[in-house]
């Protein structure tokens, strides 16, 4: 048994188990050893760091004996993604992806700054319904943005 440390791996919903490998052992090996078939959907954070280089091994990533590895499972299928060679060329968008459903808190977020500019300069525009209506709404904003972004 020497030579041989035991890593816990903790998963989002607080289970854990725990793996026996080997320092000198990849990442990549791990996930096969431990999640067979679904390499390719299991995502390794370490230390606050994803761990993306299937052939480093844990020693050179500083991983001891009865360390913590965190794991993520992503949702979609990775049989239903198109060849990356007959696929056209897209350009990085820095990993964001414009749609209406993302840009639609931020345009929801400078509308209400705009009102709050009017309320503060042409408050007799103004009644005290409305203000507190105007109130409501922010908090309301402000619940969804920290809901969808403070994960």
């Amino acid at each position: 048994c020497s030579g041989l440390i035991k890593i816990r791996l903790k998963f989002l919903n607080d289970t854990e188990e725990v793996a026996v490998v080997r320092p000198e052992d990849t990442v990549g090996g791990l996930k096969s050893k431990y999640f067979p078939g679904q390499e390719s959907q299991m995502k390794f954070i370490y230390r606050g760091q994803l761990l993306q280089d299937q052939g480093r091994t844990l020693r050179s990533l500083h991983i001891t004996d009865n360390c913590v590895i965190h794991c993520h499972r992503s949702r979609g299928a990775t049989t239903a993604l198109p060849d990356p060679s007959t696929a056209a060329p897209v350009p990085d968008a820095g990993g964001l992806s414009l749609s209406a459903g993302n840009l639609l808190l931020p345009a929801l977020m400078v509308l209400l700054a705009v009102v709050w500019y009017f309320r503060i300069n042409y408050r007799q525009l103004f009644t005290a319904p409305a203000t507190v209506s105007l109130i409501g709404v922010t908090v309301l904003v402000t619940f969804l943005l920290f809901g969808m972004y403070g994960q």
